[in-house]
């Protein structure tokens, strides 16, 4: 009798236990997470893109400069399933962040100030068309190596789409330049469609499909490929008699993304964070706003460190509960998210000098931003594992000792720091969060004064500027290397 009572205790616990499984199964490595700020929305004219890149498993991320390379006239690209395609004989110069074996987690700003990152959007597509296998990971670093503009780069990817195929389920490329800011959304296959970001507009995506309503006649604001209307009539996606205005994300995008609690929860607070909204979770979110306010670089580290803190949504009891990255589901700031940034984009500014990628290294919320030119002449040796050729080599296949936690490299320091403090979140996070915002506010402070002095250097002398450039963000980041270690071997 005993044995039994035990066992139907046991049982009970399984049954109980169901909802915050299938609660913390959302933050498995489908919480990335991006905002667009036009520049007439920001404080001082910058474009922003900020980015949480979310992904499952033990990963690594290596942060890369690559310089401009010339290639030989036959030379060609092979993609990860077979396809090929040729090389253009020169290359531009970009700062790389690498994720080994992920074929879509990297992100990279090139030399003219294009950046480009993604959010996995998941379509209904089925029966893709694909040639030679289709292309994933080279899309957004041939975006990189060939386009001057976010435009360029958006039609880049439209061709290489309509060429090869999209070899994934879906994905939101999020690309910006010094001036505007575009979403791409790619379907499994050969359709796509991008949408500007209005210039006083701040657009922000999860990961569904946020481009709604288009107007293809409207090129400044709409690119596309040529039949996406009606190759979703042929499916029965779309019916002009009954569904009226053409829709996309209601077309293309897969029920079960639109549907997912995490995908409309991280929207709701994201969208209400960053504009100053009031949108329920049952509200059509649009696929832009115009802001209460203008928007800073503190506010976007605000949002990407969320984990809908003050809301109903927020399960931890002020951490006292635990973690918010496992009390809470499919937060912004969430367990699985292997890095952030926010690109400064800057058009009155040389882009050397007026673009400004500040990193967070794993989780934003226990780690700092660090600002990183794009004008600089490498990146720190502890931020990287091997040289870009051999990393690009062996991006599917990385060595072992890559993933054995080794705080040669940086990136395994700022993982432990974040290890611990969700060890004890509630005992830690504010100490953390103290010494980071210290370190924020006086780089930030310090910013100007900096580029000031930079900039009359840079019209004389370009290669000390640009030594300055490299000595100035090194400094930052080997600062920020110690004291995450010292934040852990206080207690």
């Amino acid at each position: 009798m005993k044995l039994r009572r035990h066992f139907l205790f046991i049982l009970w616990l399984a049954i109980a236990a169901q909802p915050l499984f299938a609660q913390n199964s959302t933050d498995t490595g489908f919480n990335c997470f991006s905002i667009i700020v036009g520049k007439n929305a920001s404080v001082d004219g910058s474009v922003f893109l900020a980015h949480n890149e979310d992904d499952y498993g033990t990963q690594l991320v290596n942060f890369f400069k690559v310089e401009r390379q010339t290639h030989p006239a036959n030379e060609t690209i092979t993609f990860k399933n077979g396809g090929e395609m040729a090389q253009v004989r020169e290359t531009y110069s970009y700062l790389w962040f690498q994720m080994p074996t992920m074929p879509s987690a990297d992100s990279y700003i090139n030399e003219f100030g294009v950046v480009i990152a993604s959010d996995a959007c998941a379509s209904r597509e089925k029966n893709p068309e694909l040639t030679t296998g289709g292309i994933i990971y080279w899309l957004r670093r041939i975006v990189a190596e060939r386009a001057t503009t976010a435009r360029e780069a958006v039609k880049i990817a439209g061709e290489l789409i309509e060429t090869y195929g999209y070899a994934s389920s879906g994905r939101s490329y999020v690309i910006a330049d010094p001036n505007e800011g575009w979403m791409l959304a790619a379907v499994h296959g050969k359709h796509w469609v991008a949408q500007r970001v209005p210039d006083d507009h701040v657009a922000v995506i999860p990961n569904y499909y946020t481009i709604g309503a288009i107007d293809l006649a409207d090129t400044n604001n709409f690119l596309a490929s040529p039949d996406l209307i009606q190759y979703a009539q042929k499916n029965n996606w779309y019916d002009p008699e009954t569904d009226g205005e053409f829709n996309f994300r209601k077309a293309y995008a897969a029920n079960n993304s639109l549907n997912s609690p995490g995908n409309i929860h991280r929207m709701w607070r994201g969208v209400n964070l960053i504009a100053g909204t009031n949108f329920d979770t049952t509200d059509e979110f649009p696929f832009s706003v115009k802001p209460a306010k203008k928007i800073a670089l503190t506010d976007l580290y605000r949002v990407l460190r969320d984990h809908y803190e003050g809301t109903e949504l927020d399960k931890s009891n002020n951490y006292q509960l635990g973690t918010p990255h496992e009390i809470n589901s499919a937060t912004i700031c969430a367990s699985s998210n292997q890095y952030g940034f926010v690109a400064q984009l800057r058009n009155w500014l040389p882009v050397e000098i007026g673009a400004v990628i500040w990193f967070a290294p794993r989780r934003p919320d226990s780690q700092p931003f660090i600002p990183f030119y794009l004008g600089i002449d490498r990146v720190p040796d502890n931020y990287h594992y091997d040289d870009p050729i051999t990393a690009l080599r062996h991006h599917f296949n990385p060595p072992q000792f890559y993933y054995d936690k080794n705080e040669d490299h940086a990136f395994w320091t700022f993982w432990k720091l974040a290890d611990w403090v969700d060890q004890d979140y509630a005992g830690r996070i504010n100490e953390v969060r103290q010494r980071w915002d210290e370190f924020e506010s006086t780089a930030i402070k310090k910013q100007a004064g900096f580029e000031t002095e930079l900039l009359a250097i840079y019209q004389q002398d370009r290669p000390k500027a640009k030594s300055m450039l490299t000595k100035y963000s090194t400094d930052w980041a080997q600062q920020c290397t110690e004291i995450a270690r010292s934040l852990r071997s206080q207690q």
